[in-house]
């Protein structure tokens, strides 16, 4: 049994960032301050621990890990990239060095070991992360402007934790998105009723066949978005004589995904429907996933193809310890997720768990929260990364 101990009360963090050139968020005072905000809630006496919470763009200030698990021995951080509560022109590339930023900012403060978890949309975005930070790549976003990963020196975690994670923003987005709207300025005018979950012939259940046609419905859609994009930054560009070199523009239907209705696919302990309720209008809901964006964040977070921020791809690359959590009862992230996650990683120092009964964010589950965080404390003690 881990003794528990006592907690201080959450602290404000400023943590200093390289500013950029390109306005790719509204507020002048945030883009010139050059600073990252995060929370820390410290184990009491401190430690030489940290564990970093990260999502590419919720607030995680108030992040229910930070009184949870620091009282295990860890100081934890719900920490913020650039982006926080605004993903329309979200860059995944940046996103690196934020968290590079963040974690930089903890070595130099003392900390020995620093653990990053990626929750949620983190799961792909730490998962990048660390494959870049042990072994960097890029030198350039897919729209080909430049950020140099390569000449960053960003410090590698020391461990990752994927929690109620998905394999990346842009793999779960087609698995979500609606092949049905044909119109892309009217979700509602000339629908694909073949490959139209919300048709009462085709279901629930859906039959293989309808979900073969479904799921490739879903990723040429993607394809077709992702062509029209390449174009429009050509037309822009020359139409503005090279002063414009971004716009935004709308996708209707990104809540699509046959396994809301249908619970024989992929069966578990999840309740049908979505976190944001009845699929039909969560699937248009403006503050569901992904609605807005600009043309040059489209291809860094949303394409299939072209987004660099693939789990799996990057999770292949990494050599520090990986614990893959994820709850039975998520109606978010579900077991193959999880499982696509964990057998990714190359090496034995892995570990999958299942909460039972868990929904993405423990609503109402504070009984789940402890088993979760003592399940991650058990882990951090038995590969010797509480300091």
């Amino acid at each position: 049994m881990l003794r528990l101990m006592t907690t201080t009360e959450p602290e404000l963090l400023a943590i200093p960032m390289t500013t950029s050139t390109r306005i790719d968020i509204f507020s002048g005072v945030a883009r010139l301050a050059g600073k990252l905000w995060a929370s820390r809630q410290r184990c009491q006496g401190g430690s030489r621990t940290a564990v970093v919470v990260i999502h590419p763009s919720s607030n995680f200030i108030g992040h229910y890990l930070l009184p949870a698990l620091s009282p295990h021995g860890v100081d934890v951080i719900g920490a913020n990239t650039r982006y926080i509560g605004n993903d329309s022109m979200l860059t995944m590339e940046n996103c690196i060095l934020d968290i590079g930023a963040i974690i930089g900012h903890l070595r130099r403060e003392g900390y020995e070991k620093v653990v990053l978890v990626g929750n949620s949309g983190g799961g792909g975005l730490s998962a990048l992360y660390q494959s870049q930070a042990e072994s960097p790549t890029i030198r350039q976003t897919p729209a080909g402007d430049s950020v140099d990963i390569v000449g960053a020196d960003l410090s590698p975690a020391d461990a990752v934790i994927e929690l109620m994670a998905h394999p990346g923003r842009a793999l779960v987005f087609t698995e979500w998105l609606d092949p049905a709207v044909t119109d892309e300025s009217d979700p509602f005018h000339d629908r694909d009723s073949a490959v139209d979950m919300f048709e009462p012939v085709n279901g629930p259940p859906y039959s293989t066949d309808f979900l073969t046609a479904y799921r490739a419905a879903q990723v040429a859609r993607n394809r077709r978005i992702t062509a029209w994009v390449r174009g429009e930054l050509d037309r822009v560009a020359q139409a503005s004589g090279g002063q414009v070199l971004d716009l935004p523009f709308t996708v209707h239907g990104t809540v699509a995904d046959p396994r809301f209705l249908d619970l024989s696919i992929e069966p578990s302990d999840r309740e049908a429907g979505t976190m944001w309720g009845p699929p039909y209008r969560a699937n248009l809901s403006p503050a569901t996933l992904g609605h807005l964006t600009s043309l040059r964040s489209w291809l860094s977070q949303w394409s299939v193809d072209e987004s660099q921020c693939n789990g799996p791809e990057q999770l292949a690359r990494v050599s520090v310890p990986v614990l893959v959590m994820y709850g039975t009862a998520d109606q978010v992230c579900f077991p193959s997720h999880a499982r696509a996650l964990y057998d990714a990683v190359p090496h034995d120092r892995k570990e999958l768990v299942a909460i039972d009964g868990a929904t993405h964010y423990f609503a109402d589950q504070p009984e789940l929260v402890e088993r979760a965080v003592a399940t991650i404390a058990e882990w951090l003690h038995r590969n010797d990364l509480i300091a």
